[in-house]
């Protein structure tokens, strides 16, 4: 069987192409640059969007060359910018916080990247991440199931809850029964120059501001009953739950709890603002089922580095739904996804468009 592996520099997407070749795949590799040169004061960690880039990309050409395998680079630059960035910059404007890693996926790793491996005349049967998931077909469903990895620490089907059955039907995940520690391991094994790199930890590693390109535009920073605090500099700079930043002197901590975009104008409150009885999700993406039909319990996920929380999922008009928390929960934020759970198994997931205060 020919694969396909997205090999991203990384000692995940390294490993995962040593198996399949371990396991007498006939693997290609393929790699994407997606930083288009332009100047950016990165931070100091690590991130897949920047001039690190040249780098993962030498170790992504190092790795195939240990492994004696196929490697082929794909521009996606333009690609990245008119659907990542471009997607960054209007959500953040308008007052919501983003989550370009979930659309990078869905778009561009399992998407553009594809289309031009294909174009480029790159024969497989299936398309390969070092992702840690799992995926299954489940034939009184017929569909195909994306499950959660072994390694729950290390989980990442919440990024991949808006893959398409399409794209899970021609995807596998060779990490998705092995733990990190496992992974290191088999890497040096394998003697892969990747073995000891520390992972990415952003799409983009400095100040978020920097890539909008948007002049300042002061506007008041208010309590829940409209007093002025403070002046903000830009809706932009915060992010519901925010508490650092705000320069505002108070006796008690402050957090941002809402942004109005109406008004341009930011809204900070105490801790027990920020609890929220529910929210609701448009642009869903389902998986284990076709389609949301009556109210059904699940454990769900508003942020990748929330624990679950239970909630009941609620069909509502315009293919939206309505999501009742169990327990009120805190920094509901707009933008940001929230993915629904059925113990080990992705239903589905939607983009957080509001939250239903208390």
């Amino acid at each position: 069987m020919k694969v396909a592996v997205g090999l991203s520099g990384g000692v995940d997407s390294s490993v995962a192409a040593a198996l399949l070749k371990d396991k007498g795949y006939e693997v290609t590799g393929i790699c994407m640059k997606l930083w288009d040169g332009a100047p950016l004061n990165v931070g100091r960690r690590h991130a897949c969007y920047g001039p690190d880039e040249v780098a993962d990309i030498e170790d992504a050409r190092r790795v195939a060359e240990i492994l004696n395998i196929p490697f082929h680079l794909f521009d996606l630059s333009q690609e990245y910018k008119s659907t990542i960035l471009d997607y960054f910059k209007k959500e953040y404007i308008s007052g919501k916080t983003p989550n370009p890693c979930i659309k990078c996926n869905q778009r561009i790793k399992f998407g553009d990247l594809l289309v031009k491996a294909k174009g480029f005349g790159i024969e497989y049967d299936c398309f390969a991440t070092g992702h840690y998931a799992n995926v299954e077909y489940n034939e009184a469903k017929r569909r195909y199931l994306l499950k959660k990895a072994k390694d729950l620490q290390k989980d990442q089907s919440y990024w991949l809850a808006f893959l398409s059955q399409k794209q899970l039907s021609e995807v596998i995940f060779p990490l998705g029964d092995y733990t990190k520690g496992e992974v290191r391991k088999m890497a040096e094994d394998f003697g892969l120059n990747t073995y000891d790199k520390h992972d990415s930890q952003d799409f983009f590693s400095g100040d978020h501001r920097e890539l909008l390109e948007v002049a300042p535009n002061p506007g008041p920073i208010v309590d829940r009953k409209g007093n002025v605090l403070g002046t903000h500099k830009g809706i932009w700079c915060y992010t519901i739950g925010q508490r650092k930043g705000l320069g505002i002197a108070s006796g008690t901590p402050l957090y941002v709890t809402a942004i109005d975009e109406k008004k341009n104008a930011v809204v900070v409150g105490s801790k027990e603002e920020l609890a929220q009885e529910a929210l609701i999700a448009s642009e869903l993406n389902y998986i284990s089922i076709d389609k949301l039909v009556q109210s059904m319990e699940v454990k769900l996920k508003v942020r990748y580095s929330q624990k679950e929380v239970e909630g009941v999922l609620s069909p509502i008009e315009d293919d939206k739904v309505y999501v009742k928390f169990k327990a009120p929960q805190l920094a509901i934020t707009p933008g940001q996804a929230a993915v629904f759970y059925d113990k080990d198994i992705v239903v589905g997931g939607g983009i957080i468009e509001k939250y239903k205060e208390n």
